[in-house]
């Protein structure tokens, strides 16, 4: 890494062969599959705005988003708590008055007062994920990018929706940096992202629609609607 906005990284992963029990010789054996480890490697580039609000690594399971994120942003990645308290209200980092934090629950969809008394574990899985960004957000000062992974991953595509939505209007709205790391493209459309990397096709995504965006072919009606150059991030 030499700076916050240009970025080299070459990232080689590699699985090494398990014991080599009954249940795996077996597998080997009846799926002819002898090879000693597995490697793989990721490369690309992101391109990101000088400004922006929202960011989204997407690609289907296995294409390396999570391995991308962590080397990229894996300061960005905010820890929830492992142990909770008899209610979601208290679950929430110290330092914000209770209306910062009613404020926080409202403008994410998450606005039922019996609902923020609960004990995290009651909760649906739409509400654990609205608690989840509540507390990533409100975690970090607007200045600070946070990641997010497997977003929108456990609810449905409802919920999905209308989270991106009420996120897109919070950030816009108040500021903040998020990044969203997921396997749905559905939330392209919702979240409206500024920048989107790939990892299907290793290569950045225009955030108005579905096309390649290459820097060195970009039109001047996006060049004038960003109205910013772009720096590069390679990995």
């Amino acid at each position: 890494m030499q700076d916050n906005n240009h970025l080299k990284i070459d990232i080689t992963r590699t699985s090494h062969p398990p014991i080599n029990d009954f249940r795996v010789s077996t597998i080997r054996s009846d799926f002819d599959y002898n090879i000693p480890e597995i490697t793989e490697h990721f490369q690309g580039e992101i391109i990101i705005p000088d400004k922006w609000n929202i960011g989204v690594i997407v690609g289907s399971s296995g294409s390396g988003k999570t391995t991308i994120a962590n080397q990229l942003f894996k300061d960005c990645f905010v820890q929830l708590p492992e142990k909770r308290n008899p209610s979601v209200v208290m679950d929430m980092p110290q330092g914000h008055s209770v209306s910062d934090i009613t404020k926080m629950f409202t403008s994410l969809g998450f606005s039922s007062v019996p609902s923020w008394l609960k004990p995290y574990e009651v909760l649906s899985n739409g509400e654990k994920m609205r608690a989840d960004l509540a507390y990533t957000l409100l975690s970090t000062d607007s200045d600070t990018p946070v990641a997010f992974d497997e977003f929108t991953s456990v609810v449905d595509r409802d919920v999905a929706q209308n989270l991106c939505i009420a996120l897109h209007k919070r950030l816009h709205r108040f500021g903040g940096k998020f990044i969203a790391v997921t396997c749905h493209r559905d939330i392209l459309d919702w979240l409206q992202p500024d920048w989107v990397y790939d990892t299907d096709k290793c290569e950045m995504l225009d955030p108005k629609g579905s096309s390649p965006l290459q820097e060195n072919s970009q039109s001047e009606d996006v060049k004038e609607a960003s109205g910013r150059d772009l720096s590069v991030i390679t990995i």
